[in-house]
């Protein structure tokens, strides 16, 4: 089974990092959610708190498959504080491992030179931060082992193209399909 690790943290926009952690978890694939504080209980953009599952220096790193960053100006901004965690989104890239980022948090990745060559997109307005970046306005945007895209409108396709990624297009339908229905647990 394929295990992610959404980081989280205060100023998170809740409905990018949960949209992820409920259809990930919904194909069967294991989620961690992860503060980059020293705490698991984390306020988000909008004042809800979150209780997470750990704190970063409890992640066994050779266990996670994806790392996942959602967006948040204030979320990403402390997401970018955190080195521990910008220094493994950066060794995940380079050795090919799956990276996602949603709204402003591709703007991790452009500053990390990760996106040199690649298409990406982002949060209107965070363009300028896809340093390297070919921008591309679309939903989502995959290229390679990197997955960005747009924004809290766009979340519930974010984690399609995630399960995707990781389980095969069949997967993501299932998903898809199992949340429009009237039954969807």
């Amino acid at each position: 089974m394929a295990k992610i690790t959404v980081f989280i943290a205060d100023g998170t926009e809740e409905i990018e990092a949960l949209t992820v952690v409920d259809l990930a978890r919904r194909a069967g694939i294991e989620v961690d959610t992860v503060s980059v504080n020293d705490r698991t209980t984390i306020t988000g953009s909008h004042n809800i708190k979150i209780i997470l599952d750990a704190v970063i220096g409890q992640v066994e790193w050779n266990s996670v498959d994806m790392i996942v960053l959602p967006g948040g100006k204030v979320g990403v901004d402390n997401l970018k504080a955190c080195t521990e965690l910008t220094d493994k989104v950066k060794e995940f890239a380079l050795a090919g491992k799956p990276v996602a980022a949603v709204c402003a948090a591709p703007s991790i990745l452009g500053g990390l030179g990760i996106l040199n060559g690649k298409r990406a997109t982002c949060y209107p307005g965070f363009e300028d931060k896809l340093t390297g970046a070919e921008y591309v306005i679309e939903p989502v945007v995959k290229d390679g082992n990197i997955i960005t895209s747009r924004g809290l409108g766009t979340s519930i396709q974010f984690a399609a193209a995630i399960i995707e990624y990781l389980d095969g297009k069949d997967a993501a339908e299932e998903v898809l399909n199992q949340i429009i229905s009237c039954g969807g647990n």
